[in-house]
């Protein structure tokens, strides 16, 4: 059952549902939630080599550990030449004369206390206990979730494989900024499994947010201008982004049945004379919410900037309090993209 989570479009939910407001807002749809996903195995230390029986030529062993060459590496109990790739193995690391553990954020070996002549044998099982499975998915996320990597993966979209990788929770050769070229449109990964939980009907799916990596259209909130019947009630949500997923729409024709529901609390009234955050520039402000059903939404400003600047209230803000993992990583992402720049 792959879906796609679709997370707001480029305009910050600024969208101060100001009266007076007369500015054109960027559109640029985002979230995509890709949900799906196959266990995988996704090589990120590949290293320790054998010469004799357990010589190591090649490793990733700090210098003052030269004298290390006794190394034992076992998968299900074989023999084996090199450490395997990252996978759902549980590993145990036995040292004499020494100690060393195994850290499977990094899939690497961590060496202490060892001393000259020191033999180490490492044994990676698939024996893992329901909980040692989850410690393993939780370090495989948090590692891509905090590295920006930037690849091409337009092969796994065009496979299918895609959606294999993300439904398992492994986000396998997923990182945060990878892109897929669909359509005419640049897709990013923008955050992984960062709705999770979240809701007042638990989003409990693991998935993958995409944006557009330029804004899709510039387009207004209303044809009029006002903000009557706050975010929720705008022409922006009824029928621009309404016409986007569906399979006509540019997301909708690009992930289809991939793209995930979720409930987001939005705003549906604006309080006209109420204080908000323009420093006195514009007056109005929103002063309800409640939940909705969602396919496809307009960032808020957090998600972008990872502060408020505009917002009219926390009800601009619900579950979209958190900024997206690429534009942590890669800040100049928030108002350009190669040599091109835009605003929200």
């Amino acid at each position: 059952m792959f879906q796609i989570y679709k997370k707001n479009d480029k305009d910050l939910d600024s969208f101060s549902k100001n009266k007076k407001r007369k500015q054109i807002i960027t559109v640029s749809v985002i979230g995509i939630i890709l949900i799906v996903g196959t266990i995988t195995i996704f090589r990120t230390f590949a290293f320790y080599e054998e010469k004799s029986e357990f010589d190591v030529l090649n490793g990733r062993i700090p210098s003052h550990w030269y004298d290390l060459n006794l190394l034992s590496i076992k998968v299900e109990g074989q023999l084996v030449e090199t450490i395997p790739n990252r996978a759902p193995y549980k590993v145990n690391v036995e040292c004499s004369n020494g100690r060393a553990d195994w850290d499977y954020v990094s899939w690497s070996l961590n060496l202490t206390e060892l001393k000259e002549n020191t033999k180490c044998t490492i044994e990676f099982t698939k024996t893992l206990s329901d909980a040692e499975y989850k410690t393993y998915l939780i370090s495989n996320k948090v590692t891509r979730r905090n590295t920006y990597r930037g690849k091409d993966i337009t092969a796994y979209y065009n496979d299918g494989s895609l959606y294999e990788m993300i439904s398992n929770g492994t986000f396998d050769d997923i990182y945060v900024g990878d892109y897929i070229i669909a359509n005419g449109v640049t897709w990013l990964i923008a955050d992984i499994d960062n709705y999770l939980n979240s809701g007042d009907q638990n989003l409990s799916r693991h998935h993958a947010t995409i944006i557009p990596a330029k804004p899709l259209m510039n387009t207004p909130m209303n044809a009029t201008h006002t903000t009557e019947g706050g975010y929720i009630g705008s022409k922006m949500v009824k029928e621009t982004l309404a016409s986007l997923v569906t399979s006509e729409g540019i997301i909708g024709k690009t992930f289809g049945s991939h793209i995930l529901e979720y409930r987001n609390i939005l705003t549906n009234q604006i309080k006209n004379d109420s204080t908000n955050q323009s420093g006195g520039i514009f007056s109005g402000a929103s002063n309800n919410w409640t939940w909705f059903t969602r396919m496809c939404d307009l960032m808020s400003e957090v998600n972008i900037y990872g502060t408020t600047v505009w917002s009219t209230s926390g009800h601009d803000t619900g579950i979209d309090n958190r900024q997206y993992a690429i534009f942590q990583l890669k800040p100049e992402f928030i108002n350009s993209y190669g040599t091109e720049r835009f605003h929200y």
